[in-house]
């Protein structure tokens, strides 16, 4: 994982640096204020981790990229932490199987967290004491791992989520603001014109590597929805037999729908003539104007064939989001919001950013010129550049400044527990 910087890191204040710092570790804490023990513990799926698992898999990796080469004299907490909270660095030697992390009891929470204090604690030590030129080394690394670490947050929410959805009490994470049922704008398309453009990261500020290098893309003209779609849309495609036509459908698609795996949003129900949705606040009717979220790349593919038109592209999603502000429902400060009926369009897309990650019909492949950095941390983004589909955009759990024009998210196409739904394109 390597970073762009135009900017010069020895611009930004040591204070500055410290604020951030302790800001996002301040949040990553506050998203488990409400949990017991219990919850942090307990995985809910192989592709999950446990509340307890994140929290000290970020400290874990300031402790191993930032504190043992930078501060002098600092020894790691425990010598078996490494195995038990690298994620997948090979080059940071063994660690204990993903699917096995809900059996790690011990460290206990409380251990936990002072595992986290006692890394928040020589971060700030380092910060405050290094040299100059020390710290020109370490700035990089500090923006890496507190990016890194915001990633993590929105992870803690799509994993509780899981977690509390195959609970038969239905139990909310957090109350959330009650919001009435509202009406979403009408549907409409915005044109853009065909040519020659440049996408990826300019080099400005902050950016992973898979966001680089800028390049060159040829797109031909096409029309981008103001909005996202939204429940009520996605209960026609079901109604009109949606998960019941091959037709709609690419193959892996519909062989989960054939195995029973496809029959609505994940956390979706039927509650007598109408559905409900498990959420963050817990189980609460489904709101027609609200987007659609936690949809599989089949589901939304599936979706747009029904709907007569297709999934954009990331090069035309980045195309029509470049010069809009970046704004959106974002997590901030560990306030839940619950996702709103879209405001109407002015002139461009209605909320780009902030209410749903937006499935693009692009695989997660390089750009042209792309190179992984060497070493452990060039494992972040290469190494799983196959098999994936790319999203843009940001969430509702996206921690607020996490998003940009730029960012690549990617999952799996069958997976459906990211906070992802959908936005329509079709040709000009």
């Amino acid at each position: 994982m390597t970073i762009h910087h135009k900017m010069r890191d020895d611009c930004v204040p040591r204070s500055a640096w410290l604020g951030r710092f302790q800001k996002v570790r301040a949040l990553s804490e506050s998203l488990a204020r409400d949990l017991h023990p219990e919850d942090q513990t307990v995985q809910s799926m192989p592709d999950a981790s446990p509340t307890k698992w994140h929290l000290a898999h970020v400290s874990w990796f300031f402790e191993t990229f930032v504190l043992v080469p930078h501060l002098p004299g600092y020894t790691v907490a425990h010598s078996q932490f490494a195995y038990l909270f690298n994620s997948y660095y090979e080059a940071a030697g063994a660690r204990h199987a993903r699917f096995a992390r809900g059996l790690i009891t011990r460290p206990t929470v409380d251990e936990v967290a002072a595992y986290r204090a006692r890394v928040t604690d020589a971060m700030g030590e380092l910060i405050a004491t290094a040299g100059e030129a020390a710290f020109a080394a370490i700035a990089p690394l500090l923006e890496i791992g507190i990016n890194h670490e915001q990633q993590h947050q929105e992870l803690i929410l799509m994993d509780i989520l899981n977690l509390f959805a195959a609970n038969p009490l239905r139990p909310a994470y957090r109350p959330c603001a009650s919001v009435p049922a509202g009406t979403a704008p009408d549907l409409s398309f915005f044109d853009y014109p065909g040519g020659i453009f440049e996408i990826g990261h300019d080099g400005t500020g902050f950016a992973y590597d898979n966001e680089g290098p800028r390049h060159q893309v040829l797109l031909r003209p096409f029309r981008l929805a103001s909005r996202a779609v939204t429940n009520g849309e996605w209960i026609a495609f079901m109604e009109d037999g949606g998960y019941s036509r091959p037709d709609l459908w690419l193959s892996d698609g519909w062989a989960r729908v054939q195995a029973g795996e496809y029959s609505a949003p994940l956390y979706w129900e039927k509650a007598g003539a109408g559905w409900e949705a498990m959420t963050l606040c817990g189980q609460h009717p489904v709101d027609p104007a609200a987007p659609v979220v936690h949809v599989s790349y089949y589901e939304a593919d599936a979706y747009a064939r029904w709907a007569g038109r297709r999934l954009p592209t990331e090069a035309e999603w980045e195309v029509a989001a470049r010069d809009m502000p970046v704004s959106g429902n974002f997590l901030e400060a560990g306030a839940l919001r619950p996702l709103p009926a879209m405001p109407a369009a002015a002139g461009h897309p209605a909320q780009l950013y902030g209410d749903v990650w937006e499935w693009t019909q692009s695989p997660y492949v390089a750009y042209p010129g792309y190179r992984p950095a060497p070493g452990a941390l060039g494992e972040y983004n290469g190494k799983f550049m196959s098999s994936q589909m790319v999203l843009r955009g940001g969430c509702c759990a996206t921690p607020d400044g996490h998003a940009r024009a730029t960012y690549r998210n990617f999952f799996y196409p069958h997976q459906r527990w990211p906070f992802a739904g959908l936005r329509l394109a079709e040709d000009a």
